[in-house]
């Protein structure tokens, strides 16, 4: 283990802007998740924080980066409480604007005993994000390091968003999820791509299983133009590749119980280490013990780590009893 992923920081405080969907999460905790047509008693519900753009901005935020969030929300109650979230974490939600006429995002989340979920969104005011608030907001842009997206909101909006981006010389980082199928033209863009298995498969046609298929989807990516993927495995770990990088990292072994949100908190701590300069090795280390100690936990936001917590989880493999006001950084 490298004793510079432990470090506090690497001169200035990391600038990031994440650009992305934010939900309301409505999360039923039952026995199993139930199959069609069937109905499972006893659950208890939770309600929380999410959206995988707002989840990865208050992980970012976290994990020690100062974060720009720029989303769109309803102008109802939802809407207020997410406000509310970012500034406990001292996310600036100056280009978070309020849609007058449609909702916030929800989503429904049903979790298993043992951490598995499934989930439906309502998009609501993500689907309003548009291309014209990306260049409202472009001089964010230019203060940037790292750049984060996702796939929640609408492709034309993300893509308006990586044309300045690369513009203003920033990295992208792009987690595409959902999957959807991305242009060639859009990837040469990408500094970093980011796939669960089930997205890499998405995106590529190769069933990603273990290192090797892991490597072969990847070849594909990169002959496409991204210049840098990370293929992230759940408790095996996360497939890495480049120019000159081909590699297998071990994920963290630790207790499960809810892997809500976990590939936003990776993406999240990820960029973080991206932006103060760490190596793609180091930033994916770094990102993988936020994960773990994220699946410990319930919920997405609630989820997300603070630097310390990281840097613990670094030092010894194991995650550390939870401190109060640990929604705080």
């Amino acid at each position: 283990m490298k004793a510079g992923i432990q470090a506090s920081s690497r001169g200035a405080t990391p600038a990031v802007l994440v650009i992305g969907s934010s939900n309301t999460d409505l999360i039923i905790k039952a026995a199993r998740i139930p199959k069609p047509g069937e109905t499972v008693l006893g659950g208890e519900f939770v309600r929380a924080a999410g959206g995988k753009g707002a989840n990865q901005a208050v992980a970012a935020a976290r994990a020690g980066g100062v974060v720009t969030f720029i989303a769109r929300i309803g102008s109802d109650a939802n809407g207020e409480q997410a406000l509310a979230g970012f500034a406990a974490d001292a996310v600036n939600v100056k280009h978070v604007l309020r849609d007058t006429k449609t909702p916030s995002g929800v989503a429904l989340i049903l979790v298993g005993k043992n951490g598995e979920n499934c989930i439906a969104v309502a998009s609501g005011a993500n689907e309003k994000l548009s291309p014209a608030d990306m260049h409202k907001a472009k001089s964010e842009f230019r203060r940037a390091g790292v750049v984060l997206l996702q796939l929640e909101t609408p492709l034309q909006t993300v893509a308006a968003a990586i044309g300045l981006a690369a513009a203003a010389g920033a990295r992208v980082v792009l987690n595409p999820a959902p999957a959807r199928a991305l242009p060639s033209k859009l990837l040469k863009k990408i500094f970093l791509l980011t796939p669960n298995e089930s997205e890499a498969e998405l995106l590529t046609g190769v069933a990603v299983t273990n290192a090797a298929t892991a490597a072969e989807a990847a070849a594909k990516l990169l002959a496409r133009g991204a210049q840098n993927l990370i293929i992230t495995m759940g408790a095996r770990g996360a497939f890495l590749a480049g120019k000159d990088l081909r590699q297998m990292i071990p994920g963290f072994k630790v207790n499960a119980v809810d892997a809500t949100g976990a590939g936003d908190i990776f993406n999240g701590a990820l960029v973080v280490a991206l932006a103060e300069g760490r190596s793609l090795l180091e930033a994916a280390r770094f990102a993988s013990a936020a994960a773990a100690i994220s699946v410990t936990r319930f919920g997405a936001q609630p989820s997300a780590p603070k630097r310390k917590e990281i840097q613990a989880m670094l030092a010894t493999g194991k995650v550390q009893p939870r401190t109060k006001g640990h929604c705080q950084k």
